[in-house]
């Protein structure tokens, strides 16, 4: 009901801003034409004084005539005859000199010439721009749809953060309750080892159970710190990488084949080991999911000299170009069960938490994909 309401109230919004947009344009523009409208009626009677001027023996109108000449101080005029230029007015001596010709078409563009015909056969014709009021006018509405759009912009970060934070607390939430969860079992199940290893049971056996059991402790410790600053350490990242590796190799199946290849010297890293497994086992059960349970998985470690590269490499179905970027967005997935975090978690551990970069290295539909986790070193 309250995201419900909060979508509303966005739209809301969104709604009043157009209409306050469109009222404000629409009254911008007639305000532009009503000034248009006068200073073309200033420049009618500006040509009547002209013929004045050119016509008659104007000692009694003469100072009339020079009123009107007076009053225009803000629009910019060009006077010409035979297509000679004769007088100009409010244009900058020197820009005029240089630009008579490009400033003559721009009034053209501008407004429609006065007609002034002081006899018969002679006419010369008014040329006129716009007044830098008018200029600031036409720019007006423009600006404001800068400003509009900005502030719509500002609402749609403020609910999308909103959101954003809202889901964040969500998911750190189910997680923590989730680890509190699976420790009251676990408290027992360690409990039943003891109770094995004095009864002398296989000792295969239980091992192999312990090492479930540590893992189940491990997800449980992982779920635990979402939504907090995690601790980084000083690890070797190869030999993290390995036992990650190690522990899945032998729990899938005997038709994946796996293979690694990593330097034979450690890397050392400022990364939190709990999380980095847990980047690790994504990525490759990612690939063995996009493999079908049957095909091969290569893991690989770089070192460049400035970055250390790890790659998944699957024989899946591959990735289309278009969703390269998708597959880590919360909730984009391609199975028919799950909810789609498992790559959205990655990315966040491996940008946010490890400084670090992931991505769709190279794929492509029908021959596998390669996925890529880098991390600079320091020099």
């Amino acid at each position: 009901m309250f995201s419900e309401k909060r979508n509303n109230l966005k739209w809301f919004l969104i709604f009043i801003s157009f209409m306050i947009v469109t009222l404000i344009i629409w009254n911008t523009y007639q305000f532009f034409q009503k000034v248009k409208e006068e200073e073309r009626t200033k420049m009618e009677l500006w040509a009547e004084a002209q013929k004045t001027l050119t016509t008659s023996d104007i000692d009694a109108e003469l100072p009339l005539v020079l009123e009107i000449f007076s009053k225009n101080t803000s629009i910019p005029l060009i006077l010409t005859e035979n297509n000679v230029i004769i007088n100009y007015n409010n244009i900058d001596e020197e820009s005029f000199k240089k630009n008579s010709t490009r400033l003559l078409e721009k009034f053209k563009n501008q407004n429609d010439p006065i007609v002034i015909q002081y006899d018969t056969d002679k006419f010369q014709y008014l040329y006129y721009g716009n007044s830098p009021m008018l200029t600031q006018l036409t720019y007006y509405p423009f600006a404001l749809l800068l400003i509009i759009f900005l502030f719509m912009a500002l609402i749609a970060s403020y609910f999308k953060t909103n959101k954003v934070s809202a889901q964040n607390k969500l998911w750190a939430g189910m997680a923590k309750e989730t680890a509190h969860q699976i420790g009251t079992p676990l408290s027992s199940l360690l409990g039943w080892i003891e109770i094995m290893k004095v009864d002398n049971v296989s000792e295969e056996i239980v091992t192999e159970i312990e090492k479930d059991v540590n893992r189940l402790q491990t997800i449980a410790d992982r779920f635990s710190k979402i939504g907090s600053e995690p601790a980084l350490e000083k690890i070797d990242v190869v030999q993290q990488t390995k036992s990650s590796y190690e522990y899945l190799k032998s729990r899938f199946s005997n038709q994946i084949r796996f293979s690694i290849s990593t330097p034979e010297y450690p890397i050392y890293l400022m990364l939190n080991p709990l999380l980095h497994s847990w980047t690790i086992e994504n990525l490759i059960k990612n690939a063995v999911d996009a493999i079908k349970g049957k095909g091969k998985i290569d893991v690989t470690i770089q070192d460049d000299g400035k970055f250390i590269k790890i790659k998944v490499k699957d024989s899946g179905k591959g990735i289309p170009k278009n969703e390269f970027k998708k597959i880590f967005e919360p909730g984009f997935t391609t199975k028919k069960r799950g909810w789609g975090l498992g790559l959205s978690l990655t990315k966040r551990i491996v940008e946010e938490y490890h400084n670090g970069r992931i991505k769709v290295l190279e794929s492509e539909p029908g021959k596998g994909t390669v996925m890529q986790v880098s991390f600079k070193l320091k020099s």
